[in-house]
């Protein structure tokens, strides 16, 4: 395996670990907030509802590629 795949990836992974390091932090530092814990629902649930409409697309994605699979367009064909 050539060695120079690797600096990308572990660069990835820094920056990774380093934004949920700070994430963590401001998280320590906002507990304090009394405010935190209202705002913390609220966010919680949009992303609740936030995974309900991806899951949904998904679904209606998944019937659209079942729907193209069974009936191939055949006006999709190129010009004779």
């Amino acid at each position: 395996m050539d060695p120079s795949f690797l600096i990308p990836v572990v660069a990835i992974a820094t920056w990774g670990a380093v934004k949920v390091a700070k994430i963590h932090a401001a998280g320590r530092a906002a507990g304090a907030d009394p405010d935190t814990a209202g705002r913390l629902q609220a966010l919680e649930q949009e992303v609740g509802a936030l995974r309900h409409d991806v899951v949904e697309a998904q679904e209606r994605l998944d019937f659209a590629e079942r729907v193209l699979a069974q009936h191939p367009p055949d006006r999709l064909d190129p010009p004779k």
